[in-house]
């Protein structure tokens, strides 16, 4: 590793790669969550203090749109000063771009996405009860009445959607921008999934922590959905009809960013993507993505995961080729 190290620690990819395959091989061990939490849950207390502090029902509407702006300039404050420590900190050492590295190998979850889904597949081949359990560990919708397809669609969607989220946009963020650039992104995205929802207590609150996820992701989610229509042909699946479905469908999505690796993995699947669905009690009624059949199954969630891993492989040789060529 260390090594390693020496050859492509130099640069911003060089140490994209190293967090990559350290996430990879180790993810984030349980024994240092336990007692110490995650970076996630970390930047979590963090807008939950806000949210709790700043977001008062007696206030205005604009009021309460100017305090989440607030709020979030706070919060990417925050994650752009902590980075900026890190790497200054580490600067020195002799093996610098290994520590900071390993600090960002904790905003990837290549690992533990592949881990969660790949547990939905198999309880689904157990039993409905068993997928349905999976399942609600990595979506917030209502699972008790969704059938097997419903499990399948599900599964497939949050692995998508989680390429772009939780791998391909901080790894861009930290190959260009560094460490500081990679937990701004991750700060944002937090931000999103906690308060940027439509609701009656976030719509004005949340705002601007949507607005900016959106304009954050509008490059990893058509990256993303790239990866996946080339992991497609490689893999010897319907890669034309992944493009397609990706070019026509991936606006009809409510997000700006989601419907694209959404769309894109319905298409290569021959599967048709979205639609209805309950989230706490309340119906959204979301648009279908692609033209393929609904019944989806556990082995179309395995065939999701190879397309998966094939989209992370050429991920990881852009990010070598990259850091290789010496790019900065």
């Amino acid at each position: 590793m260390l090594r390693f190290a020496r050859a492509f620690g130099v640069t911003n990819f060089g140490v994209a790669v190293l967090a990559l395959v350290i996430e990879a091989l180790a993810g984030y061990p349980d024994r240092v969550f336990a007692r110490a939490g995650h970076p996630v849950t970390w930047l979590g207390a963090l807008i939950s203090a806000l949210d709790k502090r700043l977001n008062l029902q007696a206030d205005s509407f604009a009021l309460r749109r100017a305090k989440g702006l607030a709020a979030l300039v706070l919060l990417a404050t925050t994650a752009l000063v902590v980075g900026a420590i890190v790497e200054r900190a580490t600067h020195s050492l002799p093996y610098g771009s290994v520590v900071i590295a390993i600090v960002a190998s904790t905003l990837l979850a290549q690992r533990s996405l592949y881990t969660h889904v790949a547990a939905v597949a198999r309880g689904l081949c157990i039993s409905l009860e068993e997928g349905r359990r999976e399942v609600s560990r990595i979506v917030g919708r209502d699972v008790a009445l969704l059938d097997e397809a419903g499990v399948g669609r599900a599964a497939i969607e949050s692995l998508a959607e989680n390429f772009s989220d939780g791998v391909v946009g901080p790894a861009l963020f930290l190959a260009l921008f560094g460490l500081k650039g990679a937990l701004l992104y991750k700060a944002v995205n937090t931000a999103d999934s906690m308060i940027g929802h439509k609701s009656e207590r976030y719509l004005a609150f949340g705002w601007a922590a949507a607005r900016f996820d959106d304009l954050l992701n509008l490059v990893p989610a058509r990256v993303t959905a790239g990866f996946i229509v080339i992991a497609a042909w490689a893999i010897g699946v319907d890669a034309p009809t992944a493009y397609e479905t990706a070019r026509r469908d991936a606006s009809k999505h409510a997000s700006p960013n989601a419907g694209w690796p959404e769309a894109a993995m319905a298409g290569s699947l021959g599967l048709s993507l979205g639609g209805p669905r309950r989230y706490q009690g309340s119906y959204v009624d979301g648009a279908a993505l692609g033209a393929g059949r609904r019944e989806a199954t556990a082995d179309d969630i395995f065939r999701a995961l190879a397309i998966y891993k094939a989209a992370l492989a050429m991920l990881w040789l852009i990010m070598l080729a990259a850091a290789l060529a010496g790019v900065s």
